[in-house]
């Protein structure tokens, strides 16, 4: 079993930065592919990015593109999302997760195995 914890949200201005971690324990994530998903209200969960077990490949939302960097230490068995230029409509509850076969760039929620509890992250105007 892995345990995940997201920390990092709070509250920020437009324009503003935020960098959410996602620690894992229970095991190793050295050999998963991890991601960050977001629920804003009313609305479904959606993928934001990905990143390989290595780190060498990644993937994003085309909403996040140039905007979020998805990162990991295996080392430390921790993942992060740095987010820039941060807009109202990113508001939402940040999720991560964690996928077995650590070769491969999902997008559907329903390829993950294990998930976290979630941060809110909220954009003022």
């Amino acid at each position: 079993q892995v345990q995940l914890v997201e920390s990092g949200g709070g509250l920020v201005q437009a324009g503003g930065s935020l960098r959410l971690s996602c620690a894992a324990s229970g095991r190793t994530i050295s050999t998963y592919a991890m991601a960050w998903f977001r629920q804003a209200p009313g609305k479904e969960r959606e993928f934001v990015a990905a990143v390989t077990w290595s780190g060498r490949t990644t993937y994003y939302a085309d909403s996040v593109k140039g905007r979020f960097t998805i990162s990991r230490d295996n080392a430390k068995n921790t993942v992060y999302l740095q987010m820039n230029s941060l807009k109202p409509e990113d508001t939402a509850v940040y999720y991560c997760a964690a996928r077995h076969n650590g070769a491969a760039i999902v997008t559907a929620d329903t390829g993950y195995d294990y998930w976290g509890q979630g941060t809110q992250v909220t954009v003022s105007s």
